[in-house]
């Protein structure tokens, strides 16, 4: 990889990082901001169903944005927004307006992933792009190791407000490489359509059965991992006792698993056809979501029994947001914009529903998570073998 090359990757890595930075750092912290603010876990988890839904509306934004105006505009309007209400969220002075400021801190921080996908695109073909997004995943990887980690131990020295700071000055970062270190990337060639055509975009877009069936196979499966996020706070901490400055070794131990896979990935395009490794990988999330679900279940094995399963459905989606996404962008060079946010805007979007579901099903046992993370390894199974898999064949 040449110098030019890994510069652009590391920078497209943060900017991807920024998501799940956002929600995996302060997730060890939702019990204590319950608490100061005094509501239950339902009211904690729509901080984490707020950022979701402000992903799935914002990226629709900077998608016609992006191929309109180039690459990097999108992105500079987005990373001042973003750092700005980064700190607007450590000031929140109850509920609602973290709430608010959460909406508001993924509606802008979400250019990073709609850019990142087009950057790509403007970069590589179909299999170079599965490859790219294969070594994004490395990049990006490392923040839910680090995320949760690092914001169990600033919540136990400073409080749950300082992970916000933290994330308001990794935006100012982020900022500043894109200013100065982020080259343009948008053909010179490519059409530039109007803003007012962007709904046409869209509609021709989702009539297309092809991405229609990658953009819901990744997006569903993608969703249980949200399931997971948005559950685990109150399974680990709350229900299995994990301490909250452990609970991001947990976190981190499944993270490993999504880099792990995501390089064998890597390593398997040259081999094979980058469908079937998607095929391969919904049918192990199927499997594994389905374990999962038996394990909470029954408890027959406590926490363990649950983590075993549920490492190997979070690994697969190593497989499965590289090749789905490359799928999905592969025919559409000249609006990668556009089929970049329609793609990361419906898989946020169901990604939302997923978080929301586990909070709105809370019973106090882990069966809520469970049976989302099943649900989405069921759905994602289906959307990709009709819509897909016949053509795969």
């Amino acid at each position: 990889m040449s110098g030019k090359h890994l510069r652009i990757t590391l920078i497209l890595g943060a900017l991807s990082a920024i998501a799940p930075m956002s929600i995996d750092m302060y997730l060890p912290s939702l019990p204590a901001l319950e608490r100061q603010f005094m509501v239950d876990a339902a009211s904690g988890q729509l901080t984490l169903a707020a950022f979701f839904v402000g992903l799935a509306i914002g990226q629709l934004f900077y998608g016609p944005v992006a191929d309109r105006y180039g690459r990097k505009p999108p992105l500079v309007f987005g990373l001042v927004l973003y750092t700005v209400a980064s700190a607007g969220c450590a000031l929140a002075a109850d509920i609602d307006s973290l709430i608010a400021l959460r909406f508001v801190q993924a509606l802008s921080g979400c250019a990073g992933m709609v850019v990142s996908r087009a950057v790509v695109r403007d970069l590589f073909d179909h299999t170079e792009s599965a490859r790219m997004f294969s070594v994004l995943m490395l990049v990006m990887g490392v923040a839910p190791i680090l995320a949760p980690l690092a914001g169990g131990y600033v919540l136990t020295w400073f409080g749950w407000r300082s992970i916000f700071w933290v994330l308001a000055l990794f935006g100012a970062g982020c900022l500043a490489a894109v200013l100065f270190r982020l080259p343009e990337t948008m053909p010179g060639s490519a059409s530039r359509p109007q803003l007012r055509f962007a709904l046409a975009e869209y509609l021709t877009l989702l009539r297309d059965r092809r991405f229609l069936g990658y953009t819901l196979a990744g997006g569903f499966a993608q969703a249980g991992m949200f399931a997971y996020i948005s559950g685990s706070p109150f399974v680990f901490i709350d229900l299995y006792g994990v301490a909250a400055d452990h609970y991001g070794w947990l976190f981190g131990m499944n993270a490993c698993g999504i880099i792990g896979a995501s390089q064998v990935n890597r390593y398997l395009l040259g081999r094979h056809d980058a469908d079937r490794l998607l095929e391969w990988a919904n049918i192990a999330n199927l499997v594994c979501g389905l374990l999962v679900f038996a394990m909470a279940w029954t408890n027959i094995a406590g926490l363990a029994g649950i983590l075993v399963p549920l490492f190997f459905y979070i690994a697969a989606l190593g497989f499965t947001f590289p090749n789905a996404s490359a799928g999905a962008m592969a025919p559409f060079p000249d609006n990668a914009g556009s089929a970049s946010a329609l793609l990361g805007g419906m898989q946020f979007g169901i990604a939302a529903f997923a978080s929301a579901a586990v909070g709105a099903l809370h019973d106090h046992t882990a069966l809520p998570m469970a049976g989302v993370i099943a649900a989405c390894g069921l759905l994602a199974f289906i959307a990709h073998r009709l819509l897909v898999g016949e053509d795969v064949k």
